[in-house]
């Protein structure tokens, strides 16, 4: 790390101020007097090498969290910065590379999920720091490898207290208690940076205690330099700069917005702002040895990935022969397995594959519900109905049934509610795949759902689908539900109504061979919940309010319809606790399966601790120490 510092500062010591500047920004040009190529630090990996072409597409954060495993998402992570570090080998042998080509990963997103209507909660690992924070560490050092060089630049975003509303994040002030701040919003970046070492720390769009997050004295400074003795770099989500004086009023240009911003410590910008450092140093704002110091700091990281270097071990790898890969498709099959959540099951499942099936639903046959958000592009998957399709013995029938949720159709539309009525008499079993996509939950300005900016009003089905759910649940036919979203719904009738009940989180590329899997039994599910699954906002407090009071299994006061952690197998496990740090583990059931074993402490609220994943076989009993 000292070699990379002397070689970013020897560097840095030969540029103008102009030059300087010129690389606080995420499309940094190239200096051509002293080599330095164009760059654009601009890149997504959020559960794949994202907006790059053909990848090996994983199932979302939030799925990956529901495993439990941070042995699998090691792998997961190590399988993508295989494909980044092998898709950027190509892009920069056709002489420079551009947004979406770099080693720096402005991923993983280790927000806490407090609110089940925030629209980005898929893209975190969900309500709980400790699982956040042990699932970011493996993600981390995947991303990140333990060579001589970086593999890639892992960035932890976003920094901080920033859960929603997606519509007023420009302008928000996340007021929090010193209780809940380190408690719960900041602990995961601490125990990231303790333990994985992230090169870098994304700003967030909000204030916090009324000061901006990317130029805040007491985050940036006291906080993350100070206390957590963070010794990477800080980019600003885009545009955040320009918010501090726009939205926030904190500044009244974009000169002291910018200088207001790297006095404290975030060095790059995504965004405009940081044209304006140039007039911040004539008007003495910032002093230029500060510039200095910010720019050795992008550089620093530019040398430890060996884009200089001419000995870097990740210089070889070929895309031809990672991406997509068949070692990565089966860790990512291997994590869709791992991702889905059986909620209830009444001894219905697993299907014995010889029933006529009905597939029911607008999520049945969508590619989208695959690949979630900030996702790549697999050149091959598999939906849900496809893998039912490929897996069953018998005949399968399938009706879309519904928009997802357009609830009119003019006189000239098909009646598509009458076809999925029809497919369901005929059949012995119903499964019907609904929920939402991220068309309808997501980040502002990707999701479509109106005045909401990607946020959710309610937990509830959209009205078409309760209407084709009631119409079909009416026939009283077994009947399998299959909720596909990124968030917690209310599914309490589906709990009441139904035979079984399966959360299956955007699941990625094979997700539909990972589903069929477990319809069929070939394997047993393994999932649990990362979040709370209430029955309705109105248990909640207003979105709005950062206090933890009455949210997560940790301070809920009213009953859940599923608590955090819930999570069934298709055998029997017995957990016998011998004290608080070893547990036996017995198999009474009649299938091999995958376990997560959580251990509690009680704080005095409930608090997770730990986690295990172990493979059991049936009639087995292992003992597991923490």
């Amino acid at each position: 790390m000292e070699n990379f510092k002397k070689q970013a500062q020897e560097l840095v010591a030969q540029m103008t101020l102009p030059e300087k500047l010129s690389q606080m920004v995420y499309d940094a040009s190239a200096i051509e007097r002293l080599n330095i190529p164009e760059y654009n630090w601009w890149n997504e990996a959020l559960h794949g090498v994202a907006r790059s072409g053909a990848a090996t597409v994983f199932p979302q954060a939030i799925g990956m969290a529901a495993s439990f495993n941070k042995d699998l998402m090691l792998d997961v992570a190590t399988a993508i910065s295989d494909e980044a570090r092998a898709k950027y080998n190509d892009y920069k042998r056709l002489g420079k590379t551009g947004i979406y080509q770099g080693l720096t990963m402005w991923s993983p997103n280790i927000n806490i999920f407090r609110d089940p209507r925030w629209g980005r909660g898929h893209e975190t690992y969900g309500e709980d720091p400790y699982l956040t924070g042990e699932m970011g560490v493996s993600f981390i050092k995947g991303l990140q490898g333990d060579g001589k060089y970086r593999k890639l630049d892992a960035t932890i975003k976003h920094y901080a207290v920033h859960s929603g509303p997606e519509a007023d994040r420009h302008s928000f002030d996340a007021v929090v208690s010193e209780k809940d701040l380190y408690e719960t919003y900041l602990y995961a970046f601490k125990y990231c940076i303790d333990n994985a070492d992230p090169s870098a720390v994304m700003g967030a769009y909000n204030r916090v205690n009324g000061e901006p997050c990317c130029g805040s004295k007491t985050m940036l400074t006291d906080i993350l330099y100070g206390e957590f003795g963070f010794s990477g770099y800080v980019v600003s989500d885009c545009g955040a700069i320009c918010d501090i004086n726009l939205h926030h009023k904190i500044t009244e240009n974009e000169a002291e917005s910018a200088a207001l911003a790297v006095n404290n410590g975030c060095q790059l910008n995504c965004g405009t702002a940081y044209k304006w450092l140039k007039t911040a140093v004539a008007l003495g704002l910032i002093t230029e040895e500060t510039i200095t110091e910010a720019v050795e700091r992008l550089f620093t990281a530019r040398f430890r990935l060996g884009m200089f270097a001419e000995d870097c071990e990740y210089d070889n790898l070929d895309s031809d022969k990672v991406v997509e890969s068949k070692k990565h498709t089966d860790i990512n099959l291997q994590m869709a397995h791992e991702s889905m959540v059986l909620l209830k099951n009444d001894g219905i499942l697993p299907l014995k594959g010889t029933e006529k099936i009905a597939v029911i639903g607008p999520n049945a046959d969508d590619k989208l519900v695959l690949l979630g958000n900030y996702n790549g592009r697999p050149s091959e998957y598999t939906t849900l109905l496809k893998g039912i399709q490929d897996e069953a013995k018998s005949k399968v029938y399938y009706a879309y049934g519904c928009h997802l949720f357009k609830d009119k159709y003019n006189d000239y539309e098909e009646k598509p509610s009458d076809e999925a009525y029809i497919a369901a008499q005929r059949a012995d079993v119903v499964i019907m795949c609904m929920g939402l996509n991220p068309e309808l939950e997501g980040e502002e300005g990707d999701a479509f759902n109106g005045d909401m900016s990607g946020d959710k009003k309610s937990l509830d089905l959209p009205f078409p689908q309760q209407a084709l759910y009631d119409r079909i649940i009416s026939l009283g036919k077994p009947t399998i539900f299959v909720n596909v979203t990124g968030s917690a719904m209310n599914l309490s009738k589906q709990d009441e109504e139904c035979n079984a009940v399966l959360q299956c989180f955007y699941p990625g590329a094979v997700g539909g061979k990972a589903f069929a899997d477990i319809i069929f039994g070939k394997t047993s599910p393994s999932g649990r919940l990362p979040v709370t699954f209430y029955r309705s906002t109105d248990d909640l407090p207003p979105f709005s309010d950062y206090s933890m009071e009455n949210r997560t299994y940790k301070f809920f006061k009213g009953k859940p319809l599923y608590e955090f952690g819930h999570g069934l197998t298709y055998s029997e496990i017995l957990e016998e606790w011998m004290d608080e740090r070893n547990v036996k583990i017995t198999n009474k059931g009649d299938f091999d399966t995958m376990y997560s074993v959580l251990r509690y402490e009680y704080i005095p609220h409930k608090s997770l601790c730990g986690f295990k994943k172990v493979f059991i076989k049936k009639g087995e009993c292992v003992t597991l120490e923490f």
